[in-house]
């Protein structure tokens, strides 16, 4: 093994399952406390098999780089006449309800608990179309935001994702968001592109053509994940890969 692959392997492990301790705590606390379902509010689950139930998978045919809904298989338009740091987006549901409603209090309420559920949809998709990946990387928030909401969202999915099935995950902040970003909410595509670029920086060793997985929530147009990869990329990366947990098909961003 080279030197820089054993400076990477010091950096990413496959995340060890919460202690005993921590698991007991949490089925006590469900006893005085129910759990609620995200989705519909109904008491018994985190999210409940009827929500389950109603998560829809990206319509096929798909851009095969983009992952959007497309006329047929192969690239979209915009993904023939363009040249990207992702080689390709997945998503395991399209952002409607209920799956959006769960993000939503999963990123904005507080309940860290979510990543679990969420997680596992991510685990069952990619269990069905692995990809022969190195490391997995999430996105990572600035360090105000981090502050702000208490934890990263696409750290938590990543680790029950490769908790799941078994994929080394790289420490937070070795991808280090570097300068802080507006809210994509209201930007438009360039706008949201400028946004991000250049934002990310990698603070690892060189990553010697292994290939990438990045870890979001959610994927709109892409310009995080391309802002991410751009950063991998220039640390050395074979290929980055992308996958989340929806994709928004329409003209509004989610986030």
């Amino acid at each position: 093994m080279s030197s820089q692959h054993r400076d990477l392997s010091a950096l990413a492990a496959v995340p060890a399952e919460s202690r005993p301790a921590r698991r007991f705590s949490g089925r006590l606390l469900d006893l005085v406390f129910p759990a609620r379902c995200a989705g519909c509010g109904n008491m018994g689950d985190l999210f409940c098999a009827a929500c389950r139930e109603q998560v829809q998978p990206v319509p096929q045919p798909i851009c095969i780089r983009c992952g959007k809904p497309a006329e047929r298989t192969g690239r979209c338009q915009a993904c023939r006449d363009g040249v990207f740091q992702v080689s390709a987006i997945r998503a395991a549901a399209v952002y409607h309800e209920p799956i959006s409603r769960v993000i939503h209090e999963f990123k904005y309420n507080g309940r860290r608990e979510l990543s679990q559920p969420l997680g596992e949809l991510l685990a069952e998709y990619w269990r069905a179309r692995p990809v022969s990946v190195d490391l997995v990387v999430a996105v990572p928030l600035h360090k105000h935001r981090f502050n702000e909401r208490g934890f990263n969202q696409s750290q938590l999915l990543a680790e029950t994702l490769c908790r799941a099935a078994s994929l080394s995950l790289v420490q937070p902040e070795v991808l280090r968001r570097e300068r802080k970003t507006q809210q994509q909410v209201h930007l438009g595509l360039a706008e949201r592109q400028a946004n991000v670029s250049g934002a990310f920086i990698w603070t690892g060793p060189d990553l010697a053509s292994a290939s990438v997985l990045l870890i979001d929530d959610v994927a709109t147009t892409g310009a995080t994940l391309e802002a991410c990869g751009e950063a991998l990329n220039t640390a050395g990366a074979g290929r980055v890969w992308a996958l989340t947990v929806a994709r928004s098909v329409g003209e509004k961003d989610p986030n």
